[in-house]
């Protein structure tokens, strides 16, 4: 293996890895509070198109980044009342997020379809070429997540929401109020998440650009043992098997393109059945359960 070949693969892994990262994160808050949601996959859609449809509007990559964001913040807030004000089954919930996601996506994304939008900043690293502004924050959102969640009253609270919210809640806290504040943070770095694939990387929108990393991301976090930290690490892994079928194929790799294109979701399986074995006991233990206390 060459240098170069070496050096692309781990570039490519890290511009790979960081939707993944922003989407897990988010992913990752809000299985702390107790709350699963499968609709992952749906929301990086919406800040896919968002993203475009905002940066494209005001000619500004950050506007795009921002909304993007918020219309998912926004997403995760109607997906909170059906779970959490109306105790739907959360996996049900999910589902039904994730497909108002497609549909949300296609209609938001169609006027700007071919559309090309100014992209995001880019910052030179050594040996590896220029990342663009959300690679480089990557590091410093997974050590706020990490100091938040462990460091913080606030992330105390939310931790044992996510483990039993009915003592939480008899020791005076509002699991609802927690979950919800869970939540909107989940969105909005979902649909960071999103935002990077089209605004940071493609800078234009097509429709169904996630290609399944809304599930891969789900994965990442058992992965991660749902510490913020771990998923550094997770997302270069999954990011590395996507920028490897991608280097192969672009140099000509006498291997079936169909065979490569299924090796990032093949490494998914294997470390699930794997790794994610021994993780189980890292769950919240309330996860997936709805609360029925009054608040």
């Amino acid at each position: 293996m060459s240098t170069s070949f070496a050096a692309d693969v781990l570039s490519s892994s890290v511009v790979s890895g960081a939707s993944l990262f922003y989407a897990a994160s988010g992913e990752l808050v809000g299985e702390r509070a107790g709350v699963v949601y499968l609709g992952l996959e749906g929301l990086m859609l919406i800040g896919a198109a968002e993203g475009v449809a905002a940066a494209s509007l005001s000619g500004n990559p950050y506007v795009g980044v921002v909304a993007a964001g918020l219309a998912c913040l926004l997403a995760n807030m109607i997906f909170g009342v059906l779970v959490i004000e109306r105790r739907a089954n959360q996996l049900a919930a999910g589902l039904s997020l994730m497909f108002f996601g497609f549909g949300a996506s296609t209609l938001i994304g169609r006027p700007f379809v071919g559309t090309l939008v100014p992209g995001l900043p880019r910052i030179a690293a050594p040996g590896l070429g220029p990342f663009d502004i959300l690679v480089w924050l990557a590091v410093p959102t997974a050590l706020f997540l990490w100091g938040l969640l462990f460091r913080t009253r606030w992330g105390l609270v939310l931790r044992a929401v996510g483990e039993d919210p009915a003592a939480a809640f008899a020791a005076g806290r509002r699991p609802k109020q927690m979950q919800f504040q869970a939540l909107a943070l989940a969105g909005f770095l979902a649909g960071v998440g999103g935002a990077h694939l089209s605004v940071g990387l493609t800078q234009t929108w097509d429709e169904g650009m996630t290609s399944g990393r809304g599930f891969i991301a789900i994965a990442l976090v058992i992965f991660s043992k749902w510490n913020p930290l771990w998923l550094i690490a997770g997302a270069l892994v999954f990011g590395g098997a996507e920028a490897l079928q991608l280097q192969l194929q672009a140099r000509g790799a006498d291997v079936s393109p169909f065979l490569m294109t299924m090796a990032p979701y093949l490494l998914t399986l294997m470390i699930l059945a794997f790794w994610g074995w021994s993780r189980r006991a890292a769950a919240p233990a309330a996860l997936g359960r709805n609360f029925f206390g009054v608040e």
